[in-house]
C-alpha cells in the first residue's frame, strides 16, 4: 500500500533503518486498534466552514457540567452559524489553563465527560488539541520517568546544565532547564520550553512516538475532525541548533499526516506555530504531505496595526501573497484566541518602531505585553495580551462611538480572506478585558480567558442596547451571509485591489460568483469607483442595498460585500 510505504520511509528518515522499522511496526499495531474511516468525497474545506474557539468552561451555569452548557448555548445560538467547535484542552491539567496535561486520555471531570463531548459532536464537527510538545509534571508518564520504569526511561529530555543552549529559540523568558529529582535520588535537569510544570516530551524515544500516536487516534474515535498540533515548532531538540522547525519536526508532522491518510483520512491537521509568515507556511510541506491548515498568525497583529494607522498598505501587500499551490491546504484565519496577539509574525513586515506603536496602544487600553528571551540574553516583545475588541478601542475619546463598528469591520476583513475563518468565543460575545482575572491569577493571558455566567450572557444578549448584543447579532448575520457564498470558499480565487489606503479591498471569485469585499478601516467617509467591474449596479450581500460601481461611498468602518 502506497501510504504505508510512505510512512515507513518517513520513519526511516527520522530514526534510521533499524529503529525506523521498529517504529513502523509499532505504529501499524496502534493503527490496527482503530477502525479505518472513509474520506469525505467533498474535500477538506467548504464555504460552510466556520470554527468557534472556546474553552470547555467559557460559559458556566450552576449545577451543570460546563460542556453541557456550551452545547446548550451553541445549539440555541450557533446552529447554522459555526460548523465546528474547537474545545481547547479539556484534559485534567495542573497549570496554563489546560496546556499542562496530566492525562491525555481523560476529560477533566470539572468540565464533563466523553459522553458530553460526543453529544456536542452530534450537532457540530469537533476540533481537539494534541498538546504534543510537553506534559504536566504531574502526568503519570513523567512520574514513571522519575521512577525509571521500563518504557518511560527516555520520556523526558535530560541535559547537562553546563552545555551552552543560548542558540535555542525561546518563546518565554523563563529558564530552559528545570531541576527534578528521580526516585533513586539522582538529580536531573530536564528540558522545559514553556514552564517548569511543562516537561518537554522526547520524540527520540519510540515509546513516546507509539503512545502519542495512540492518543492521536483515540481523539478521532471521539469525533475529532481537526487536530491542532500545539507548539509543534519546538518538538524536536538537537543541541547545537536553534531547536525550532528542525527537519525531524516536519517529519513528525508528515508521519502523523500519513497515519491519518491510512486510518482517518477525513481528519485534518492544523499546526500552531506563532512565528513569521514564511516559517509558518512551511508546515504545508509540499501541499500534500503535512498540515492541511496553518494558523494565519500574521493576520491578527497586522490587521490591528492597519486599524491603528488607518492604512491598509502593509496589510494589502501581505495579503497578495496568500496564494497556495494545493487545494488540500488553506489558512486558519483568526484575530483572537485564548492566547494574545503574537508579535513575531510581524518580523520582516513592520519595522520595530511601528511595533512599538502597537505596544503603546495596548498599554493605553489596559492590556499587557509578554516577552521572550533572545540568544544574547535580552528580552523582546512576544505577545500582546488584550482582548481583540479592546485592542481596537480608541482611548483618545472618552466615549468611542465607533468601538463596535471598528471591531466588526476587522472581523469582516478576516471573513473575506482566503481560508477558514475561526471565531473566538469572547470576540463573538463582545467580551472586554478581564483585568480582574489578571489580578487573581497574576498571568497576563488571563485577560482574554474570562469565565462567563450563562444567565448573565443570555440576559445581555436579550438587551439590544448592551455592548454584547451590539457585537453578537451583527457578527452572526455576517457569518450567515458568508456561508452562503461560493466565492468565499476557502480555496476560491482572489485578488487584492489597491483602491484607497483606507480601504481594504479584495475580490473573491468562483465559477459562478464574484464578490468585492470592501472595508473602510478609518473614521473618514471614503468615495471611490470599482476599477474592473463590468456592471453599473451591484448589490451588497449583507444589507441588500444596491450601489453604483462608479460611485461607492463607505462610511466610517463600513464594510460591503458587493456581488
Amino acid at each position: 500500500m502506497e501510504e504505508t510505504e510512505a510512512l515507513r520511509n518517513i520513519l526511516n528518515r527520522i530514526y534510521g533503518k533499524d529503529k525506523g522499522l521498529e517504529a513502523f511496526n509499532r505504529i501499524l499495531q496502534v493503527i490496527e486498534k482503530y477502525s479505518v474511516k472513509d474520506k469525505d468525497p467533498s474535500g477538506y474545506f467548504s464555504e460552510d466552514d466556520v470554527v468557534l474557539i472556546t474553552y470547555g468552561d467559557s460559559l458556566k451555569k450552576n449545577g451543570e457540567p460546563p460542556l453541557q452548557t456550551l452545547h446548550e448555548f451553541s445549539k440555541k445560538y450557533l446552529s447554522g452559524v459555526v460548523s465546528t467547535i474547537h474545545i481547547l484542552p479539556f484534559n485534567p491539567f495542573s497549570s496554563d489553563d489546560g496546556f499542562s496535561v496530566i492525562d491525555f486520555y481523560s476529560v477533566n471531570t470539572e468540565l464533563g465527560t466523553w459522553d458530553d463531548i460526543e453529544s456536542l459532536g452530534n450537532d457540530f464537527k469537533l476540533m481537539f488539541d494534541l498538546v504534543l510538545n510537553h506534559m504536566s509534571s504531574e502526568n503519570i508518564w513523567f512520574k514513571k520517568f522519575l521512577n525509571e520504569e521500563e518504557g518511560f526511561k527516555d520520556f523526558a529530555i535530560v541535559v547537562d546544565p553546563s552545555i551552552d543552549l543560548s542558540e535555542v529559540t525561546r518563546p518565554r523568558s523563563l529558564p530552559l532547564l528545570t531541576e527534578y529529582k528521580k526516585t533513586s535520588g539522582k538529580t536531573v535537569h530536564v528540558w522545559t520550553t514553556f514552564s517548569a510544570d511543562q516537561i518537554d516530551i522526547n520524540y527520540e524515544s519510540l515509546d513516546v512516538l507509539e503512545k502519542m500516536t495512540d492518543v492521536l487516534l483515540e481523539y478521532t474515535k471521539y469525533g475529532a475532525k481537526i487536530i491542532r498540533l500545539d507548539a509543534i515548532a519546538y518538538l524536536w531538540k538537537q543541541i547545537g541548533t536553534n531547536c525550532i522547525h528542525l527537519n525531524e519536526t516536519h517529519d513528525i508532522v508528515k508521519c502523523f499526516r500519513k497515519i491519518f491518510d491510512i486510518a482517518a483520512p477525513d481528519v485534518m491537521i492544523l499546526t500552531e506555530t506563532n512565528v513569521p509568515h514564511n516559517e509558518n507556511i512551511s508546515y504545508f510541506g509540499n501541499g500534500h504531505d503535512e498540515a492541511q491548515m496553518v494558523y494565519n498568525f500574521t493576520l491578527p497583529p497586522l490587521l490591528f496595526y492597519s486599524f491603528i494607522k488607518e492604512d491598509t498598505t502593509f496589510l494589502s501587500n501581505w495579503a497578495k501573497g496568500l496564494q497556495l499551490e494545493s487545494d488540500e491546504n488553506t489558512f486558519f484565519n483568526f484575530t483572537a484566541s485564548h492566547d494574545g496577539i503574537g508579535v513575531r509574525p510581524l518580523e520582516g513586515i513592520l519595522p520595530a518602531e511601528e511595533i512599538d506603536k502597537l505596544i503603546k496602544v495596548v498599554n493605553e487600553n489596559e492590556g499587557n505585553v509578554s516577552y521572550k528571551r533572545n540568544p544574547d540574553g535580552s528580552d523582546s516583545p512576544y505577545e500582546l495580551n488584550i482582548t481583540y475588541i479592546d485592542a481596537l478601542l480608541d482611548k483618545k475619546n472618552n466615549f468611542d462611538n465607533y468601538h463596535t463598528s471598528r471591531f466588526l469591520a476587522s472581523q469582516a476583513i478576516a471573513m473575506s480572506l482566503p481560508g477558514v475563518p475561526a471565531v473566538y468565543v469572547h470576540s463573538i460575545l463582545g467580551s472586554r478585558n478581564w483585568t480582574e482575572g489578571v489580578e487573581q491569577t497574576k498571568r497576563a493571558r488571563t485577560i482574554n480567558r474570562a469565565k462567563l455566567d450563562f444567565k448573565d450572557i443570555i440576559s445581555q444578549l436579550q438587551d439590544p442596547l448592551s455592548f454584547r448584543s451590539r457585537v453578537f447579532f451583527p457578527y452572526i448575520e455576517m457569518i450567515k451571509t458568508r456561508k452562503e457564498q461560493s466565492a468565499f470558499h476557502p480555496n476560491a480565487l482572489f485578488e487584492v485591489l489597491d483602491i484607497n489606503k483606507k480601504v481594504f479591498a479584495i475580490k473573491r471569485y468562483s465559477k459562478d460568483q464574484n464578490i468585492y469585499a470592501l472595508t473602510n478601516i478609518s473614521s473618514d467617509i471614503i468615495t471611490f469607483s470599482l476599477p474592473d467591474s463590468n456592471d453599473d449596479k451591484i448589490k451588497d450581500l449583507i444589507s441588500g442595498k444596491e450601489f453604483s460601481t462608479k460611485n461607492i461611498q463607505l462610511n466610517p468602518y463600513e464594510y460591503l460585500w458587493l456581488s
